[in-house]
């Protein structure tokens, strides 16, 4: 394991700032940055959680500081289900369910889906079986060729888009995972040449289906002030519609699905190290999954 001063060398040139930018923002000498760094002076607890959060250090990676310095972690991981996280749950639950009739899920950082509303069924039956095998992810699910690939109109463009915000988080914190999904999915020359769709609020997702064109865009929210590792890491990607028919089809889905069998809870598909042993997760709502 590589020292405290290391790590935090590490995540400074990461940040692209001097030892002087980082003891001025945490209002400390450029002196004992120094001695930190190199290992000269052991700095507390609290120092390092200072340190980190001026450098934007994750959640998960100040938990790695405080072990190299010889400390207890100081944040929990725990799986995102009623009864680890409930407050958070509810609350996730509550922005899914208000979002209906459009879509909305969540992710955690390497882009797996933890929970959706049922907005997201129509789209889960086109795909392949086996690319929903928990832990369904969302950017192989959207560019595989037997996912959502053949029915994204605007295929380069989208994958051009997430090209860029994935290499953005990776730039931010290196993840081996996310980091093989990049080259699988998303290295350059993995796509063809579609003109690009033009819009006046967003770069819209356009999809095709059925015959006719559903144009979204999305948005993105995390939790402002986590304590935890899994709140860190995960955000609900939310999609809304750009034209007023794209508006209209998801309001008739909506209302023929109430008509319907009873439907359950937003989606449950646990990523990683908490499998789903239930079930297959698109076909209906599942129990949280255990950790054990």
């Amino acid at each position: 394991m590589d020292s405290v001063g290391e790590l935090l060398r590490h995540w400074r040139h990461r940040r692209g700032l001097s030892q002087l930018d980082l003891a001025i923002a945490a209002d400390v000498s450029a002196r004992h940055v120094s001695l930190v760094e190199t290992g000269k002076s052991t700095p507390s607890a609290d120092m390092i959680l200072r340190l980190a959060d001026q450098l934007d250090v994750p959640l998960r990676e100040r938990n790695r500081l405080l072990l190299a310095a010889g400390f207890a972690p100081r944040y929990a991981e725990r799986p995102l289900n009623r009864e680890a996280l409930a407050a958070a749950w509810e609350a996730i639950e509550r922005v899914l369910h208000a979002h209906e009739p459009y879509p909305a899920l969540v992710i955690d950082r390497g882009w797996n889906i933890l929970m959706t509303n049922r907005a997201i069924d129509p789209f889960l039956a086109e795909v392949s079986p086996d690319l929903l095998v928990p832990p369904i992810n969302m950017v192989r699910l959207g560019l595989h060729p037997r996912g959502l690939a053949p029915h994204i109109v605007n295929l380069a463009q989208v994958r051009s888009r997430l090209r860029i915000r994935i290499g953005r988080q990776l730039a931010a914190a290196p993840e081996p995972g996310l980091t093989a999904l990049y080259e699988e999915l998303l290295a350059l020359g993995s796509e063809g040449v579609d003109d690009p769709i033009e819009s006046e609020i967003a770069i819209p997702m356009v999809f095709h289906f059925g015959g006719r064109e559903l144009r979204l865009f999305s948005t993105t929210t995390t939790f402002g002030t986590p304590m935890d590792i899994t709140l860190d890491e995960i955000a609900i990607e939310s999609y809304y519609p750009t034209d007023a028919e794209t508006a209209a089809y998801f309001t008739r889905s909506d209302e023929a699905r109430r008509r319907g069998p009873a439907a359950g809870t937003p989606l449950e598909a646990t990523a990683a190290p908490y499998p789903c042993e239930s079930g297959h997760p698109a076909v209906q709502a599942q129990e949280p999954c255990s950790s054990g």
